[in-house]
Parts: structure tokens; sequence; C-alpha cells
């Protein structure tokens, strides 16, 4: 009997093993899908903005000086306005992304950092006005909160990455496939 009693006391052993070991391993499924999933937002964010028509927003907008004329928005033939409303969704969408950890926020300021504070501050006046016109407060709400987080954790001594990271090498080009 005292060996039925062992190979039992085993069996349990061997059962929280293999309940605790497949926690682990859920957990780590997890994260790795999470990661996975960071990485796929990411990637689609660099597709947008290879978008030809996100980047022929982006510079036109990007010529507007700063704290536009809405006059001169409405004014123009509707193209203006098209590339306001394309960059101020497009940064909604972000800052939505960045908001709910999607998107890590290094990935964002790294590939946004400068543009989106600049961005907002050329359409600020026109999305208040829109905000009034619309009766919504919350209209592009969130392109004004990652415009103002990024331009919150922008250092004043920060150096743009061509001169911060000049001697990044691979540390195995082997293993980067």
């Amino acid at each position: 009997m005292n060996n039925l009693s062992d190979i039992a006391n085993i069996a349990e052993i061997v059962g929280a093993i293999i309940v605790v070991g497949g926690l682990i391993f859920a957990m780590l499924q997890m994260r790795q899908t999470r990661q996975q999933r960071r990485e796929l937002a990411a990637i689609e964010l660099f597709r947008f903005f290879g978008n030809p028509h996100f980047a022929a927003a982006y510079k036109r907008v990007l010529q507007l000086p700063d704290e536009q004329s809405t006059v001169t928005i409405h004014a123009d033939d509707g193209e203006l306005e098209d590339a306001c409303t394309l960059i101020s969704t497009t940064m909604e969408s972000i800052g939505v992304m960045t908001y709910r950890r999607i998107v890590p926020f290094i990935v964002v300021k790294n590939l946004i950092g400068g543009s989106a504070p600049v961005l907002w501050n050329k359409l600020a006046p026109w999305v208040a006005q829109l905000r009034e016109e619309l009766g919504t407060p919350a209209q592009f709400e969130w392109f004004q909160w990652l415009a103002e987080r990024l331009e919150q954790d922008q250092s004043s001594d920060a150096e743009p990455a061509y001169i911060a990271h000049k001697s990044w090498m691979p540390a195995n080009r082997t293993r980067e496939l």
C-alpha cells in the first residue's frame, strides 16, 4: 500500500508541475502575442506615412504658417481642408493607439516625435473653430493629446538620431534576419 501512496504523491507533484508549467507557457504566449500586436501596429504606422495621399497632405500642412487663419483654410479650393482633415484624423488614430499602449510611446516618438507638435501648432486654430462649429469639444482630442505629450517629452538638449546614434552598429549581422 505504501508503494501506491508514493505513486499518488508523485502523480500529484507531476500534476502541479504541469499546471505551473502550463501557466508559465500561457503567460509567455500572451506576452509574445501582445508584442506581435504592437509590432504590427507599428508597421501599420510606417505604412500610413508611406501613403502618397498622406505625404502630400503632410507637405501641404507643413507649408502653412503657424496658427494659420481658418479663413485661409476654408477659402482654399477644398484640397487644403482635405489635407488638414487627413493629417488630423491620422494623428487622432495614432494618439488613441498610443494612449491605449497598442503602439509603444517610444516608437511613436521616434517616428513622429517632432512632427506632431509642429502639425498641431499649425492646425490648432482650425481645430478650435471646427470644435466650435460642430459643438464638439472632443473633436481631434487625441491629436492634441498626442502633440502635447510629445512636446512635453522632448528635452531641449536632445540630439537628432543621426548624431546621437552615429556610432551604432548591428550586434551580430547574421542574427538580425
